[in-house]
């Protein structure tokens, strides 16, 4: 007897995803307590898994909360995860926590994208270094990837461009390989045809051991601002065992000065502000 292999249903979506883990089934089946030949026959279609048995193989296989749904609904089964708007009334402890994280951490930038790099929520950081911008790229929804890269953004003040527009569509072609997202890859053709601004991508680069005495941990973003140089390095979190999409792709990401100099400059700033803030207060007063 022949078994015919079908390319639709949970069976080879469950395979792909086994295979971008680069797991045997014999090694999904001992972390999700089941057998190789169990996980043989989901794979090819010849046994339905249960449910549970859905969604225990894909928190061995790490998929995202979204594509769980997917994998379930493949299965013949009801999506589990809910998509809540982000204002409604269940998300407020979750929207008054993000505020207060977000304010906390000035007089450094931060700020909360979702799915698709738009901007949620920011601080007053993210303000600083967006000032100046054109209006086009500051009308809501703003998307982090365009005003980073494109030629009127963001992308003529950074002086290590190169190396962070490669390291931003990497993260981006790694996201579009696990959500298979039309919107995203949308978006990533967009921004990765984005011309170089004047000047970018004419020589080599500014080698940072001549104006940067300090060893990076990671790659920074190096940023001028107000004629002076910022450096940065990016932390991106997200939240635990999400059990909402909305939720599961909210990312706050926190610019980490990577320097005594950034750090100072920022405080500096933050001082200035918050004198000139109280000095206009007494005079209404």
């Amino acid at each position: 007897m022949t078994t015919v292999v079908s390319d639709t249903g949970v069976g080879p979506l469950l395979r792909g995803w086994r295979e971008r883990r680069r797991l045997s089934q014999l090694e999904l089946a001992l972390r999700a307590g089941s057998s190789a030949r169990h996980v043989s026959f989901v794979e090819t279609g010849r046994s339905r898994p249960s449910e549970e048995m859905v969604l225990r193989l894909a928190e061995h296989l790490e998929v995202p909360v979204r594509e769980r749904n997917a994998l379930l609904l493949a299965a013949g089964y009801a999506p589990r995860y809910a998509e809540t708007p982000l204002d409604a009334p269940r998300l407020e402890a979750l929207r008054e926590g993000v505020e207060r994280l977000l304010r906390g951490y000035e007089p450094y930038p931060a700020l909360v994208v979702d799915g698709s790099y738009t901007v949620v929520a920011a601080n007053r950081g993210i303000g600083m270094l967006l000032g100046g911008l054109p209006e086009h790229l500051l009308t809501p929804p703003l998307n982090t990837m365009r005003i980073a890269l494109h030629p009127e953004g963001l992308a003529p003040r950074i002086r290590n461009l190169r190396e962070w527009r490669g390291h931003l569509l990497s993260q981006m072609e790694r996201q579009i390989a696990l959500s298979r997202s039309h919107a995203l890859r949308e978006l990533y053709e967009e921004v990765a045809a984005y011309p170089p601004p004047p000047g970018a991508g004419s020589g080599p680069e500014e080698p940072e051991t001549e104006t940067e005495p300090y060893p990076y941990f990671a790659l920074p973003l190096r940023i001028e601002h107000d004629g002076r140089v910022l450096s940065f390095v990016s932390s991106i979190s997200t939240f635990n065992t999400p059990m909402d999409v909305t939720v599961a792709e909210l990312a706050i990401e926190t610019l980490i000065p990577a320097d005594p100099e950034t750090a100072a400059y920022l405080r500096s700033l933050a001082e200035d502000t918050a004198d000139t803030a109280g000095g206009e207060a007494a005079v209404s007063g």
